[in-house]
């Protein structure tokens, strides 16, 4: 529903202007588009920035604020009536989780201004110790992959940077002594996030059994809710689908999120020579209210010498 998107403290004009319904912002249209050449558009701040971030033309809006304002319920009732493209399509209908996710990221996203911090990881030397620890691990059926290498990494990264290692509640803040990493698994065209609790303290081995088993009962929707909530960070790992980097959105109760893009070859300069080797992006997202720009550098400093060092993961 419209109401969902009318933030607490809005202006007595844009709830009333809300409260109208779409039905006042679609019998103006064409009043808007009478408008003249050179018109000034009157918009509040807040609505120019939602025009611009979901690509609508303001002297398209017909504003219900003062004199004509196109205020934020103006632009959240035009973008509600983006009509398709004319060509042939489906219209499936969003399961509800999916829909409320979704909604939940994109208010957030507009509300918390995000830091986003790319870095360049070395992976040769993750590589061949994940080579050697796989085979000894196969006798015990286990297999490490890459992701639960980096739940260790991050997990380790963020005992050392506390400042990081944050859960967000309103304009308060909780700091934790413990990591409890959140990951991605796409299930049925939507992803779910279970969480590894205390990964910092986990072995490699042990957390590669844990997300094996929330894995495979993620796909058979046979997780409990409280498997899926918490968490203190997240790893979003899209490098399977060959992207580079991404900077993902920060969960809403969270300072952060680490976003994976593809491993590959590169040139790399290794002791003054010239060579190639495994090279990987990772792109951490911080919530810019709560963590400063110094200690987000400092994690993705740490993050990446402890992928670059990786014996410090296991010992």
């Amino acid at each position: 529903m419209l109401s969902q998107f009318v933030p607490a403290r809005s202006s007595g004009n844009e709830a009333m202007a809300m409260a109208t319904g779409i039905a006042a912002h679609s019998g103006n249209i064409d009043h808007a588009a009478r408008r003249p050449a050179g018109h000034r558009i009157k918009a509040s701040p807040l609505a120019r920035r939602l025009a611009l971030q979901r690509r609508i033309e303001l002297a398209s809006i017909a504003g219900t604020g003062p004199d004509g304002r196109i205020v934020r319920a103006d632009v959240v009732a035009a973008a509600s009536h983006t009509p398709f493209p004319d060509a042939p399509h489906d219209v499936p209908e969003l399961p509800a989780l999916q829909r409320a996710s979704g909604q939940r990221l994109a208010e957030y996203g507009q509300q918390a201004p995000h830091l986003h911090l790319t870095v360049d990881i070395c992976l040769n030397p993750l590589l061949e110790l994940r080579a050697r620890l796989n085979g000894e691990l196969e006798k015990r059926g286990l297999k490490l992959t890459i992701n639960d290498m980096l739940i260790k990494a991050l997990a380790m990264a963020l005992i050392e940077v506390p400042a990081c290692n944050l859960t967000v509640s309103g304009d308060r803040t909780a700091s934790f002594k413990r990591a409890d990493i959140s990951f991605d698994v796409a299930v049925a065209g939507r992803s779910v996030t279970p969480v590894v609790t205390s990964a910092n303290t986990k072995s490699v081995a042990a957390i590669a059994s844990e997300t094996r088993d929330l894995i495979a009962r993620a796909r058979v929707e046979a997780l409990k809710p409280e498997e899926c909530s918490g968490g203190t960070a997240t790893l979003s790992n899209l490098g399977m689908y060959g992207i580079q980097h991404y900077g993902a959105t920060t969960n809403p109760s969270q300072a952060m999120t680490m976003a994976i893009g593809a491993a590959g070859k590169r040139p790399i300069v290794i002791d003054d020579v010239l060579t190639s080797a495994m090279v990987m992006s990772a792109t951490g997202s911080f919530n810019r209210c709560v963590v400063q720009g110094a200690e987000a550098a400092i994690l993705m400093s740490v993050f990446q010498r402890l992928l670059e060092k990786p014996l410090q993961i296991i010992v």
